[in-house]
């Protein structure tokens, strides 16, 4: 890594990130410390995580993401998004379509026509399913599990403002049914016809709440539509008051053709120094 390093600052409905020229800077050259150093909010530039995009093909372009504590994280759906827009900025890929390859595999992604929007084509998902082991606290109506890159604990709730949301959600991001790694916790408010579904997000690596998770509202949106209380496409209201689109086909099970779109904005851009 350079002594000075151009970085830029963008943020897909909130959950925001620390953006990496690959040309400029490789992503070999990041250790976890100096991550935790660059996403910290008060002695750093702050962000939700780090991105070092690198071009690998006309139309191809490595996503390589780390959670803001430096752990690696395989996929992020508005780190695509973030990723797609800035790709086309910076001449790497074609806006029109391009593929993202991450640490979960390759995904086809493109700008939308409206500025600082895109959007994300996931491969076939099996629905989340329920899960009936873990007890369930007053206020609280379901709980499923899913996979969209990573693993999601959907949990429906009476009211989306009437809980301890740090608390319930460290609690069930590190429970036993989560797996070992754990999951992020998506909490999703009543479906009302006609308005889009609000949902927060504890997210595991941050460890706290994030403004939003575009896997983690894709995860929400298919467990909702698998049970029939949901029609796709489905529109979901984030913690920052911005909307993620969801939309899919259902199929015996599972999922194809999934798509999320949402927003990918440039903020700001600047220099690392040291």
């Amino acid at each position: 890594m350079s002594r000075s390093t151009p970085f830029f600052k963008m943020t897909g409905s909130g959950n925001d990130f620390v953006m990496l020229d690959g040309r400029v800077s490789s992503a070999a050259s990041w250790s976890p410390e100096r991550i935790r150093e660059v996403c910290d909010r008060r002695m750093g530039v702050g962000g939700d995580g780090l991105v070092v995009l690198t071009p690998e093909a006309p139309d191809v372009v490595r996503m390589t993401f780390w959670n803001c504590d430096g752990s690696v994280a395989a996929m992020c759906g508005n780190a695509a998004l973030c990723s797609t827009r800035l790709a086309e900025h910076l001449g790497m890929a074609p806006g029109e379509g391009m593929t993202l390859a991450t640490g979960a595999g390759s995904f086809r992604t493109r700008c939308a026509p409206e500025p600082w929007q895109a959007a994300l084509n996931l491969p076939p998902v099996a629905l989340p399913v329920s899960l009936p082991q873990v007890s369930l606290q007053h206020g609280e109506l379901r709980l499923h599990f899913g996979t969209v890159g990573v693993p999601h604990a959907i949990l429906e709730v009476e009211d989306i403002e009437a809980f301890d949301l740090q608390a319930r959600g460290r609690e069930l991001r590190f429970h036993p049914a989560m797996g070992a790694a754990g999951a992020n916790v998506n909490f999703i408010g009543p479906v009302r016809e006609g308005e889009p579904t609000a949902i927060r997000t504890y997210e595991r690596g941050v460890e706290a709440e994030t403004l939003a998770c575009g896997t983690g509202t894709v995860a929400a949106a298919l467990a909702l539509a698998g049970q029939g209380r949901l029609q796709l496409p489905a529109s979901f209201l984030t913690r920052s008051g911005r909307r993620l689109e969801v939309n899919a086909r259902l199929e015996s099970g599972k999922a194809e053709d999934v798509w999320l779109g949402g927003e990918g904005r440039l903020v700001f851009t600047g220099v690392l120094a040291g």
